[in-house]
């Protein structure tokens, strides 16, 4: 049975159970995680490729661990024509977007006669994308981070990605990597990766920044490692809404529901509805759609919907604000809003990563080809973490000038506030300037 839900008939440990996600106690992993940190810090490359070894069954040496021109090159002529077309028109849609988000490279105002406050806008110098593979090979994550930095215009950009049991990388991700700009490219994942980021090796230099997903371990090797490095937003296991009144097609929803909980056991996909026959078309739908997937896409989506661990199933709440107010709570990797008229509840929907409004906009379109970033905060960080964008790799400087006008408004309310907080020098910077 598909778990289902009445929201006004959940009490508190009802609902935060709903609330909550497939999420992996990181605390647990850290001790865990901590000595791989260390040995790549204090051994370098010997310690990158014992882990290798040991992690992935991949046997490097440290002249390999970098991706050469030649096999990049060799990617494209490997990668079938279709796919590698499919990926140059989603990156051309992702940069047209993300251009679109470039601030001006620096800006004046005045505030007051004679003084002015600004701003000026630069790329960070070195970033690292981290790009898994676990489950599959992921194209789109890479350009998903790339686009957005290159067009950030980093002067560095660093790709970490595991290795197929062979030692080779994808080609399809040596392929969006090429066509984005990426400088880098190594052969390495997991914990080791973000700490080889993190403090450098021999052959890998480090970078200010590491941003993308990853397991656990890459999850626990970034908060070991917040403070030595920026490691960007926090993203976990995927996560979706399906947001929808009696308008909505079952046969659509039904099929949209699937596109989360196929990623993995601990993916999150919830309808949240306020139609009560909506809820019975589905529950009659999804099991018949779940069973035509393959393996272990399958088993994926019984975990989430079906098993006492999975955290997927149908909402029913008693209004479409009610619905609302629930989504904002939750707030979602990915919103998708099968309503009556979308824009119209637009304004309401305040906490999600991305929304995606209409029948027409499904959250594949968002995850490949749309143009927005499905590189997305999760577990609830929508709150407070926003989509990655060409932001997450520019930094912001601020400007002033005062000029002998505006230095004469200015310095006198200076002075009496820093002799209030206690700042002699301060003041005497101030009064006995000219």
């Amino acid at each position: 049975m598909v778990h289902f839900y009445e929201l006004a008939s959940l009490d508190a440990a009802q609902r935060a159970r709903l609330l909550r996600r497939a999420e992996v106690a990181i605390d647990d992993l850290l001790e865990y995680v901590r000595p791989i940190v260390q040995a790549v810090r204090t051994r370098g490359n010997e310690a990158l490729l014992e882990f290798m070894e040991r992690f992935d069954h991949v046997q490097l040496s440290s002249d390999n661990l970098r991706v050469s021109r030649a096999e990049i090159d060799r990617a494209h002529d490997l990668l079938d024509k279709d796919i590698h077309q499919a990926i140059q028109h989603a990156i051309q849609n992702v940069r047209t977007f993300h251009e679109c988000q470039m601030p001006h490279e620096q800006w004046f105002t005045q505030v007051a006669p004679g003084v002015m406050a600004g701003e000026k806008i630069t790329p960070i110098s070195s970033v690292g994308l981290y790009v898994p593979r676990g489950k599959g090979a992921f194209p789109s994550v890479m350009y998903m981070l790339a686009t957005p930095a290159s067009i950030a215009g980093v002067p560095r950009i660093v790709v970490c990605t595991p290795p197929a049991p062979t030692g080779e990388v994808d080609p399809a991700s040596l392929v969006a990597a090429d066509l984005c700009g990426v400088h880098e490219i190594y052969r390495i994942g997991g914990a080791q990766a973000i700490a080889a980021l993190a403090y450098g090796t021999e052959t890998i230099e480090k970078v200010r920044k590491v941003t993308g997903p990853g397991n656990p371990y890459v999850s626990a090797a970034k908060r070991l490692l917040y403070g030595t490095l920026d490691v960007g937003l926090p993203a976990g296991p995927s996560e979706s809404i399906l947001l929808a009144d009696d308008s909505a097609d079952p046969e659509l929803v039904a099929r949209d529901l699937l596109v989360e909980a196929e990623h993995g056991p601990d993916s999150s996909s919830l309808l949240v509805t306020n139609s009560r026959a909506l809820i019975e078309a589905i529950q009659e739908l999804l099991p018949a759609k779940i069973a035509a997937l393959p393996e272990p896409r399958q088993t994926f989506c019984r975990t989430g919907f079906e098993s006492d661990k999975g955290t997927g199933g149908l909402v029913l709440t008693t209004s479409l604000q009610e619905a609302i107010d629930f989504t904002n709570e939750y707030a979602p990797e990915h919103l998708q809003v099968h309503t009556r008229d979308p824009f119209a509840i637009l304004p309401q929907l305040n906490n999600a990563g991305e929304i995606l409004l209409g029948a027409h906009t499904p959250t594949p379109l968002g995850n490949y080809s749309l143009g927005t970033n499905a590189i997305l905060p999760t577990g609830g960080f929508a709150h407070t973490f926003s989509c990655t964008s060409v932001f997450d790799f520019l930094k912001r400087t601020g400007l002033g000038y005062v000029t002998p006008e505006g230095y004469a408004g200015l310095s006198e309310t200076t002075r009496r506030l820093a002799e209030f907080e206690g700042f002699p020098a301060h003041a005497r910077a101030v009064s006995d300037r000219f």
